[in-house]
C-alpha cells in the first residue's frame, strides 16, 4: 500500500507545472554591426527589421498570452468534492456520522462554446495586430533607408556646391585684401558660400539622425555603421492597381481584419452575458449517514434565484461595446479609403512638380557651365556669376527633395496596400471575421 501511495504521489507531481526564475536583462542587447555580408539594399532593410526589431519581439510575446487564455477557455470547471465526518460525542447513537456530495456546476457548460469561439476571434485579433505592426515597422524601415540613401546622395552635390564657392570667396576675399575689389562686390559671394554651407550642415544633420533612428530600429548601437546601396528600389507600383483594389481593402489589412475580429469576440461576449442571465445552477449527489446507521443518498441542485441580479448590467456593457467597436470600424474603414485616395492625388501632383523641376535642370546646369568659362575670362560680373552658380545646384537639391518626397509617398501607399508585405493569409481563424 505504501508503494502504490507512493507511485500516486508521485504521479500527480508529475502532472503539476514547476517553476522557473526568468531573470530581466542587465544591459541593452544593442548589436554592433549588421548582420550582412555587403551593402544593404531596400528589401534587405526590411528584413533585418522585422527579425530583429525589438519592439516586434515584445509584441509577439503577447501572442503567447492568447493562446494560453484559449487554451483556458477549453478547459472544463472542476466539480466540487464536499465531505464531513462528524465522531460521536454523547447520545443514543451507535457510530459516528458522515457526510459525502459530489457536485458539478452546470451554468459553465452553457456559456462554454461561446468562450471557446470567443477565445478564439481573441487569438486571431492579437495575429493581426502583430501583423499590422510588423507593415508599420516594415513601411518605418523602408521609409529611413530610402531617405538615408536620398541623403547620401545630395551629400557630395552640396559639398561640390560648397567647394565651387569657397574657392571663389577665397580669391575676392585675397582681391579684398590687395584692394582689387570693394567689400560690395564680395559680399555676394560670402552670403551665396555660408548659404552653401548651411545647406550641406543641414544635410550631415538630418544624414545622422536618420542614421540613429535606423539603428534603434533596427536593434543597432547608435554608431553602428549601416552600408547602404546608391539605388533605393522599391516594390513594383501600380496606382491605377491600387485604386481598382480600394473595394477588397478590408480582406487585405491586418488592422481592420482585427477589428473584425475584436467585434466577433465581443458578439461572443455579448451572448455569454445573455446567457449567463439565466439562474445558477450546480447539480450532484450526497450521501450521508447518522450516528444510528441510518445511510442516505441522492440527488442534489442549488438553484440560484434571480430575484435583483437577472445580467442586466452585464448585458448592457456587453452590446455597448459591440456598438463602440462597430463604430470603430467602420471609422477605420473609411479613413482608409480616404487615405489612400489622398496619397494617390498627392502622389499625382509630385510627379507633374518633378517633371517640371527636371525640365529647368539642363538649362540651369549650362547656365552654370558658361558662367565659370565667362568667369574665367572676366566676362561675367561675380553677382551675376555666383547667382547662376547658386541656382544650378539649388535646382539639383529641389529635384533631389522633390524624387525624395515622391518615394517617401510611394512607401507610405506600398505600406497602407501591404506590397510586398506578409499577406493576411497567413493568419489563423479569420472565419468569424470573414
Amino acid at each position: 500500500m505504501r508503494r502504490r501511495c507512493a507511485i500516486g504521489a508521485l504521479l500527480l507531481l508529475g502532472a503539476c507545472q514547476h517553476y522557473t526564475s526568468a531573470p530581466l536583462a542587465v544591459r541593452a542587447a544593442l548589436a554592433p554591426a549588421v548582420r550582412a555580408s555587403g551593402p544593404l539594399r531596400v528589401e534587405d532593410v526590411v528584413r533585418v527589421a522585422l527579425a530583429d526589431n525589438a519592439d516586434l519581439r515584445a509584441a509577439r510575446a503577447k501572442r503567447g498570452v492568447a493562446q494560453a487564455q484559449l487554451l483556458q477557455s477549453g478547459i472544463l470547471p472542476n466539480p466540487s468534492l464536499t465531505g464531513a465526518f462528524l465522531p460521536l460525542i454523547s447520545g443514543v447513537g451507535e457510530v459516528p456520522a458522515w457526510s459525502a456530495g459530489l457536485s458539478q456546476d452546470i451554468k459553465s457548460l452553457v456559456t462554454y462554446r461561446s468562450k471557446r469561439r470567443g477565445e478564439r476571434d481573441a487569438v486571431g485579433r492579437v495575429a493581426a495586430d502583430m501583423l499590422w505592426q510588423e507593415w508599420q515597422v516594415a513601411g518605418q524601415a523602408r521609409q529611413l533607408a530610402v531617405d538615408l540613401i536620398a541623403i547620401r546622395r545630395q551629400q557630395p552635390i552640396a559639398a561640390e556646391a560648397l567647394a565651387i564657392l569657397s574657392a571663389r570667396s577665397a580669391a575676392t576675399d585675397r582681391a579684398l585684401a590687395a584692394g582689387d575689389t570693394t567689400l560690395i562686390i564680395v559680399a555676394p559671394t560670402r552670403a551665396a558660400r555660408q548659404a552653401a554651407l548651411t545647406t550641406l550642415q543641414g544635410i550631415d544633420q538630418r544624414e545622422l539622425q536618420l542614421r540613429h533612428q535606423l539603428c534603434a530600429l533596427l536593434g543597432l548601437a547608435p554608431d553602428a555603421p549601416i552600408p547602404l546601396t546608391g539605388d533605393a528600389a522599391l516594390p513594383p507600383f501600380d496606382p491605377a492597381a491600387i485604386r481598382a483594389s480600394l473595394t477588397s481593402l478590408p480582406d487585405r489589412r491586418p488592422d481592420l481584419l482585427a477589428l473584425r475580429l475584436g467585434y466577433a469576440a465581443q458578439d461572443e461576449a455579448l451572448r455569454q452575458a445573455i446567457l449567463t442571465q439565466f439562474p445558477d445552477l450546480v447539480l450532484g449527489a450526497s450521501g450521508t449517514r447518522d450516528s444510528g446507521k441510518v445511510i442516505n443518498f441522492g440527488p442534489q441542485a442549488t438553484i440560484g434565484l434571480p430575484i435583483f441580479d437577472r445580467g442586466q448590467g452585464n448585458i448592457a456593457i456587453a452590446r455597448s461595446t459591440r456598438e463602440q467597436l462597430r463604430a470603430e470600424y467602420a471609422a477605420r474603414l473609411a479613413a482608409t479609403t480616404g487615405e489612400v485616395g489622398a496619397v494617390l492625388a498627392e502622389m499625382e501632383q509630385l510627379t507633374r512638380q518633378l517633371a517640371l523641376a527636371r525640365e529647368g535642370l539642363p538649362q540651369a546646369r549650362l547656365a552654370a557651365q558658361r558662367a565659370q568659362a565667362a568667369r574665367q575670362s572676366s566676362a561675367i560680373d561675380e553677382a551675376a556669376y555666383v547667382d547662376l552658380i547658386a541656382t544650378r545646384y539649388a535646382k539639383e537639391l529641389d529635384v533631389m527633395t522633390l524624387q525624395l518626397t515622391l518615394m517617401d509617398k510611394q512607401v507610405a501607399l506600398l505600406t497602407l496596400a501591404g506590397a510586398g508585405l506578409p499577406q493576411v493569409d497567413t493568419l489563423p481563424m479569420q472565419d468569424a471575421a470573414r
